[in-house]
């Protein structure tokens, strides 16, 4: 069985990590970490310090009424993708161990068709 990294517990939830394939599991928001449980395979799991998370990135849709997932990047291992239940409960959760300067949105379905426009006319001066 995995050790956890966390003393004290703060949310618990239902939760699917997007890493290849999707994992169906629990999140588990503590006092020192982010961490994921595989329920079928308990070798499957995520464990992210607080110290080592880099940004928080929320995908929001309909100014904030539904955000369907968010990601942890962080500064070594890469950016971890996840969805959750209630995932502004968990958000929430996260915002008392980072920064809330470190929480942001990612960007939206136009606002990268956008960029792809504008690269492709830098592209051609």
């Amino acid at each position: 069985m995995v050790q956890s990294l966390n003393t004290k517990v703060d949310l618990t939830i239902d939760a699917t990590a997007f890493t290849g394939l999707t994992d169906y599991g629990t999140i588990m928001i503590g006092d020192k970490g982010f961490e994921f449980y595989n329920s079928r395979d308990s070798k499957k799991f995520i464990q992210i310090p607080w110290d080592e998370v880099d940004q928080v990135i929320a995908s929001v849709m309909f100014k904030g009424k539904w955000i369907p997932r968010y990601a942890i990047k962080t500064k070594k291992n890469g950016t971890f993708t996840f969805s959750s239940k209630e995932p502004k409960k968990v958000l929430r959760a996260v915002r008392e161990y980072v920064d809330p300067a470190h929480m942001v949105q990612s960007l939206s379905f136009f606002d990268v068709i956008k960029r792809g426009f504008m690269a492709i006319g830098k592209k051609k001066s």
